[in-house]
């Protein structure tokens, strides 16, 4: 057995800033508590421990949580805690579903099908593949797996069908239009759906320890209006800025025919899987008046997943995604919680509120979004970033008199679309550029124009269809 990979080198700016932060506690505000003091230092190494990435992220939130513990700063029993909340475990259920669509072969049959519909131009093909992604976003709480493991091998198959491949320089054919679609498709249906990504529960995680309750429904309305302008109007805006050399694809269909009939009538897994994510997009849409939570919601399809075998126990096992995302959510949510509990969060919510004192509450709200979005040129992780800023800003927001759900809502979105920034902006940017269609100059420059899209659309028509429908 050989040791596994350790880079001890990016554990020196996690413990130095936390050692800096953790020594600096003498001049601290009164008002603030040692243990208070003391977390803050320990969450902060761990975000940043989150973003140079020693070890995988569960590693070190694992020993961020030791830490808090063997300092004394917290017992045993308060740190194990946040391994009980339903936002996690409804994540945890939501991997496993998204399991079934790649283990039946669904996910593979529903793409190829919106290929064989709307694949006839090119840009339809765009529209067809970002239609993959949102017919299972609501199901699939991991954005990298909806746009690496189910969409990227069709727009990869596709790609080679017609001659375009980054090896030969024929990138720009098809390929690199495809995935940039892609991934802002992918983008834009994880901003809609309050489970389309980890990030999404963080931030709506942070709001509740605010007193803050954010339902699904309530994400979807807000998000409809905004999410389906920006479904429309990107790919076509992508389309004529990069435009792809080859604009009709008459043998896209035929192609997706072939591989329909390779994968013969829809099996009976299949069909399962496609009624109970059914059931589970219908109960989660009804939970807010029916008085279902969403993640029991998640536990009954799970259920019926494994009851009707579609999925095995070696299935739920064996999905990595999920038992990673169950460890370091928990410990983040667990330390963003007793920072709020210990009077950090609300003291440095009340500091900067004080100093944006005399602006209007939709200026203040204004600027936190703008500062939320730009700072993510600093983070390669959404969750990262949502972890560390989204409960201050939160709390600036709402000490400044911004009505609660609406700044909740706004700064939520604002953490899925700040991923319109880098290459490394989040899992789906990891991998779609790293398949190396589009070039690093051009990600970045294309992603600035449509940042300033998003924010229009997101900040100004979204704020106004937030009115209509009485959000604030």
């Amino acid at each position: 057995m050989t040791l596994n990979k350790v880079k001890y080198r990016d554990f020196i700016a996690p413990l130095l800033v936390g050692l800096i932060i953790w020594l600096s506690s003498p001049i601290k505000p009164a008002s603030v508590s040692m243990n208070a003091w003391h977390i803050f230092a320990i969450f902060v190494a761990t975000i940043i421990g989150c973003i140079t990435r020693p070890l995988p992220i569960a590693g070190v939130a694992i020993i961020g949580l030791t830490l808090t513990v063997l300092l004394g700063i917290v017992p045993m029993d308060t740190a194990v805690a946040g391994f009980g909340s339903s936002t996690v475990w409804m994540i945890a259920m939501a991997y496993f579903m998204s399991r079934g669509f790649i283990n039946t072969g669904l996910g593979r049959r529903v793409a190829l099908v919106f290929v064989r519909l709307f694949g006839k131009r090119t840009l339809g093909l765009a529209y067809a593949l970002i239609g993959v992604d949102l017919v299972t976003a609501p199901a699939t709480p991991s954005n990298t797996a909806r746009a690496g493991g189910i969409v990227y091998p069709i727009i990869q198959s596709l790609a080679e069908t017609f001659g375009s491949d980054p090896k030969d320089g024929t990138q720009s054919k098809i390929g690199s239009f495809l995935v940039f679609a892609e991934f802002h498709g992918d983008l834009i249906t994880s901003t809609m759906f309050m489970t389309a990504m980890a990030p999404n529960l963080v931030a709506v995680t942070l709001a509740k320890s605010l007193h803050i309750t954010l339902s699904w429904m309530q994400w979807f309305l807000a998000g409809i209006v905004p999410g389906l302008i920006c479904l429309l109007v990107v790919p076509y805006l992508i389309y004529k800025m990069y435009p792809p050399e080859i604009k009709d694809t008459p043998n896209a269909k035929q192609w997706a025919d072939d591989e329909l009939a390779k994968m013969g009538k829809m099996s009976l897994p299949e069909k399962i899987m496609g009624g109970v994510f059914l059931l589970a997009l219908v109960l989660w849409m009804l939970s807010s008046f029916i008085g279902l939570e969403a993640s029991l919601v998640a536990f009954m399809a799970v259920s019926l997943l494994l009851v009707a075998g579609v999925l095995s126990v070696d299935d739920v096992l064996h999905e990595t995604g999920a038992w990673n995302t169950l460890v370091w959510f928990s410990i983040l949510i667990f330390m963003a919680n007793e920072l709020n509990k210990l009077g950090f969060i609300p003291w440095l919510s009340g500091a900067i509120g004080g100093a944006l004192k005399g602006f209007s509450w939709g200026i203040v709200l204004a600027a936190l979004v703008l500062f939320y979005f730009y700072s993510h040129y600093l983070f390669a992780s959404g969750t990262a970033h949502v972890s560390a800023m989204y409960g201050a800003l939160l709390g600036v927001a709402v000490s400044a008199g911004a009505p609660a759900t609406f700044a909740a809502l706004m700064l939520g979105f604002t953490g899925s679309i700040f991923a319109s920034t880098t290459h490394y902006a989040n899992g789906p940017a990891s991998v779609l550029f790293g398949s190396g269609y589009v070039t690093q100059g051009k990600w970045w420059q294309l992603n600035f124009i449509l940042g300033l899209f998003y924010l229009v659309v997101w900040g100004g028509v979204g704020a106004l269809w937030m009115k209509v429908i009485g959000i604030w």
